[in-house]
């Protein structure tokens, strides 16, 4: 027998309607224990799904209280552009696809590509690879692009991890992974020491895999940020997301342009052999004026690797498309970079920061056709 307890997640009104959801999870307990480790299906199909809507607070199944997508739902929605014609995703599925995901949950690993919403998702998993987000799938900043979940692990890690994380890159057989990760304030050391260890946990059991992190800020605390630059990446990324004036709203308060730059700044200045990297979102409303000064300061702090995307808001709660930018500028933009010294300025509207990172060095824009 099992005893249920329902426990009430979230009440929500969108649009001032007279509308009131409330969102159940039905939670299974065993009575006797041994009833469920000798059940033949797993723990996750013992839980029913449940759809969460966007913006609502729940509670995950270790216990900790998050809001859905990051950013809490709000009655106020901006009108949503329509997308152009030339930002079409492909659905990729196949063998591939569905080995990528099995390699992934059996694993109890999180990824950006779904936690994120990746609109590049199909195409990277039915190549058999996966950009895995370390220290859980809970985020303790709200920034306003992100829909990543937004929370407070309080001190929470899986130990398990980079023994997972490195058994998932030899069963995958790569040869170059992105590791990234939330943001963990609630920790010390803003996780640095962990995701150091998964790092090496990766390369202990894949020696000839190269790997890049995609890294937090870690709040500017420069010591931390040469914890994870030693570990053993060849890549250090850390994205400064937008140009400056619109860093606030678009990202979380704790975030910050000069910060991101510091620590570029200080992880080239500190390990010259590790190449460094950042992502620029566009159609948030920035000017070209304002991306090449973007391009210039990122130049100054002596980062090698740019990138690109177009802004795509994920929820209708999140920060609003100001324009989709077209291939042409996303090409013009490429150049800009080139001629003022990048290694690479990968450029596309779904490039995002760890689109065909492997590809990064053969400088051809990770092949992207060209107008």
């Amino acid at each position: 027998m099992f005893r249920v307890n329902f426990v009430k997640l979230a009440k929500i009104c969108p649009r001032k309607m007279q509308y009131r959801a409330r969102v159940f999870i039905i939670v299974a307990i065993s009575q006797p224990r041994a009833a469920v480790r000798n059940a033949t299906m797993s723990d996750n199909k013992l839980i029913p799904a449940i759809n969460i809507p966007s913006g609502a607070k729940f509670v995950n199944a270790k216990g900790i209280t998050a809001i859905k997508d990051g950013i809490k739902a709000t009655p106020k929605q901006a009108e949503r552009l329509p997308k152009p014609s030339w930002l079409r995703v492909k659905l990729q599925g196949g063998a591939a696809f569905e080995r990528t995901k099995t390699i992934v949950h059996e694993h109890k690993l999180a990824t950006v590509c779904e936690e994120a919403k990746c609109p590049n998702m199909g195409e990277c998993w039915s190549s058999g690879t996966a950009t895995i987000m370390l220290m859980g799938d809970i985020c303790t900043r709200a920034c306003r692009f992100c829909a990543v979940n937004t929370g407070n692990p309080k001190g929470w890690l899986d130990a398990d991890e980079a023994e997972n994380t490195a058994r998932s890159v030899q069963l995958m057989k790569l040869k170059y992974i992105v590791l990234t990760s939330v943001n963990r304030d609630d920790l010390p050391d803003g996780g640095a020491g962990h995701y150091a260890a998964c790092v090496q946990k990766v390369k202990e059991l894949n020696p000839d895999v190269a790997v890049e992190a995609l890294t937090p800020d870690f709040l500017g605390v420069l010591a931390d940020i040469e914890t994870v630059v030693d570990s053993g990446v060849v890549v250090f990324a850390q994205n400064i997301e937008t140009v400056r004036r619109l860093t606030h709203p678009v990202r979380d308060p704790r975030a910050s342009y000069d910060q991101t730059l510091t620590v570029l700044a200080h992880a080239k200045a500190y390990r010259p052999d590790v190449l460094t990297k950042t992502s620029v979102m566009l159609g948030l409303g920035e000017t070209e004026a304002e991306i090449r000064e973007t391009l210039t300061d990122l130049r100054a702090a002596n980062v090698d690797i740019v990138t690109f995307g177009q802004y795509l808001q994920p929820t209708v709660n999140h920060y609003p498309i100001d324009r989709y930018v077209t291939p042409a500028e996303f090409e013009e933009y490429r150049q800009w970079g080139l001629d003022m010294g990048f290694l690479e300025v990968v450029s596309g509207v779904l490039v995002r920061s760890s689109y065909r990172a492997e590809q990064v060095l053969a400088k051809n824009n990770v092949g992207l056709a060209t107008s």
